[in-house]
C-alpha cells in the first residue's frame, strides 16, 4: 500500500502530465490568457464530500466513489479516488480525452478492448488514451483503489458501454477476451 505522500506525489504527476496535455490541446488559446473569477485557492479536506456508491448501471459488484475535486470552468480535469471490492469492476468505456489512473491499494485488472488482461498494482500509473475502450476494476480476490483522473470535452468526460461479462472478466491475465 502507497503512504499518503507516494500517492499525493504520483497523483500530482499525473496531474501535471494531464494538465499539460491539456494546455497543449487547447485550439490556439494561451493558457497564459485564462483569467479565473476565483483568485483563491480551494482547500478540500479529506471525507468533506460524501462517498458514493457506484451505480450498478455501470459497474459490476460493490464499487466506492470518493470524488476529490471538481473545478469550475475554465478548467476541465476531474479527479476521483475508486474502490473495487474483490470481483468489482467497470463497465466497459471510453474517455474522449483519455484518462490517467493511479493505483493507490491492492492489486486489480484492466484490459482494452482486443489486449490481453493486465494487472495493476499500487504504485502503477496507466494512461488510457482518448477513445480507447476499456475497463478496470479489483480481481476476484482482491480490492483495488485507484484515483481516476480525465479531461472533459463538452461537459462529457466518459461514455459508458456493455457491461463486462463474467467471462470476459474471469479470463484473467494474460489473455484477451
Amino acid at each position: 500500500m502507497l503512504s499518503r505522500r507516494e500517492a499525493v506525489r504520483l497523483v500530482g504527476i499525473a496531474f501535471l502530465s494531464t494538465a499539460s496535455r491539456s494546455a497543449a490541446n487547447r485550439d490556439g488559446v494561451d493558457v497564459a490568457d485564462l483569467t479565473l473569477k476565483e483568485t483563491t485557492m480551494k482547500l478540500m479536506r479529506a471525507g468533506s464530500q460524501p462517498s458514493q456508491k457506484g451505480p450498478e448501471e455501470y459497474f459490476t459488484g460493490t464499487v466506492r466513489i470518493d470524488p476529490l475535486n471538481a473545478p469550475p470552468e475554465p478548467a476541465r480535469v476531474s479527479c476521483a479516488a475508486v474502490t473495487f471490492e474483490p470481483g468489482a469492476r467497470s463497465a466497459w468505456h471510453t474517455h474522449p480525452l483519455g484518462q490517467t489512473l493511479v493505483v493507490t491499494a491492492g492489486c486489480g485488472w484492466t484490459q482494452c478492448e482486443g489486449e490481453p488482461i493486465v494487472e495493476i498494482r499500487a504504485g502503477d500509473v496507466i494512461w488510457c488514451p482518448p477513445g480507447h475502450k476499456h475497463w478496470h476494476g479489483a480481481t476476484p480476490t482482491t480490492a483495488m483503489t485507484h484515483i481516476a483522473i480525465q479531461e472533459a470535452l463538452d461537459g462529457k468526460n466518459v461514455i459508458w458501454m456493455q457491461k463486462v461479462t463474467d467471462e470476459e472478466y474471469l479470463i484473467g491475465p494474460g489473455q484477451a477476451a
